[in-house]
């Protein structure tokens, strides 16, 4: 054997291992990558639920805010009105807008675990 066959046997002797040892740590960096992608799209559909479920109970306050106004100018005028109607229709919206959310993050807390 040569010199030269000496040092080409040395150096593929040592970047074989550099390689496969540079290969796995990539692979192990997109795991990581996709893991923390996963966590973030996880971590802004929490937030997205939240802020929509903080809508629903300012617009349930909104409404039971009306429905008391409502009923007490009824109770001054003597008799129901139309703005008592107007009051429980809002309020049956919010209600359903309000079960219907709450029905949503439940089922999809169950199906994601």
């Amino acid at each position: 054997m040569d010199i030269i066959q000496i040092i080409l046997a040395f150096v593929a002797a040592c970047s074989i291992p550099s390689a496969i040892t540079s290969l796995a740590i990539r692979r192990m960096e997109r795991r990581f990558d996709e893991r923390e992608n996963t966590r973030k799209q996880e971590e802004a559909d929490r937030e997205k639920a939240q802020e929509k479920s903080m809508v629903l109970v300012v617009q349930g306050v909104t409404a039971a805010i009306a429905l008391g106004e409502a009923t007490a100018h009824a109770i001054q005028l003597g008799h129901a009105n139309g703005d008592m109607e107007a009051a429980l229709d809002y309020a049956r919206q919010v209600k359903h807008k309000q079960k219907d959310f709450l029905t949503e993050q439940a089922a999809k807390s169950i199906y994601d675990k």
